[in-house]
């Protein structure tokens, strides 16, 4: 009987969809978190009898023909690169891109992470760094005697020292964009690796065309719709309760055929 398989792998698929959404609202707080959508697609079909065949010698075709579905499969789970909303933490390390790009980061492994998290602190050696104390590209450090640190759409890094009248650019921040955003590898921590479906990165200084722009004491927010992600989530739980009733009557005719003398 097909439909035990079939509604067993239309349950996987709804498994698969809820754990989806329920990363989706984990990371409801989470800074710069893009949601996350599973797609669908069906499985292969058997023929039972085949569109097209000859049904007569005179040449008459079967216009329909008998296809029976497998089921269901995840083929993706796509994400949603749509820019949350930022909002302001008065923190001076803070930055936000508004528009389109990623922070560079250098991991221990010698790799160029990418992130959109902008909430940086400085290091034992007044480098700027992630929360995580990898540094941010290019590698900018911020002298001792610097009072104030300023950093403008530009990704200029401006600093004023006491009794100084102007401002120090100490570093230029750069950021990276790709011609398929969606095909970055997610590594947790915020950050996204480079992979042969994202492309290329390229880079340049913020508020160049096609780039976005930096906006200090600023962090992005995760583009989660929470009240989208619980309509999905009940959705999700009717469509596998109805696998798990199509599973039930199967089993019951089973019981019918078992019972017949």
């Amino acid at each position: 009987m097909r439909s035990l398989n079939i509604a067993a792998t239309g349950m996987l698929a709804q498994q698969t969809n809820v754990e989806v959404i329920s990363n989706n609202i984990a990371n409801m707080n989470t800074t710069a978190y893009t949601r996350r959508r599973p797609e669908f697609s069906d499985l292969l079909y058997q023929n039972l009898r085949r569109v097209g065949a000859a049904s007569s010698d005179a040449g008459t075709i079967v216009p329909s023909g008998v296809q029976l579905g497998l089921g269901v499969k995840t083929t993706a789970v796509y994400r949603i690169t749509e820019q949350g909303s930022v909002s302001s933490t008065d923190n001076t390390l803070d930055m936000a891109i508004q528009g389109k790009g990623y922070f560079q980061i250098r991991l221990p492994s010698g790799e160029t992470a990418y992130t959109r998290d902008g909430a940086f602190q400085l290091s034992d050696q007044g480098q700027i760094v992630t929360h995580e104390g990898y540094t941010v590209l290019p590698g900018i450090n911020v002298p001792n005697d610097a009072v104030g640190v300023s950093v403008n759409s530009s990704g200029q890094v401006l600093i004023k020292r006491d009794g100084a009248t102007e401002l120090t650019n100490v570093g230029q921040l750069q950021i990276s964009i790709f011609p398929n955003e969606a095909g970055l590898e997610a590594r947790g921590d915020n950050l996204y690796m480079e992979t042969p479906a994202s492309g290329p990165a390229a880079v340049a200084n913020p508020g160049t065309a096609g780039y976005g722009t930096v906006l200090q004491g600023y962090l992005e927010t995760s583009n989660v719709n929470v009240v989208s992600e619980v309509t999905n989530l009940i959705s999700a739980q009717r469509a596998y309760e109805m696998n798990s009733k199509v599973i039930q009557t199967s089993d019951e005719m089973l019981s019918t055929i078992n019972q017949m003398k």
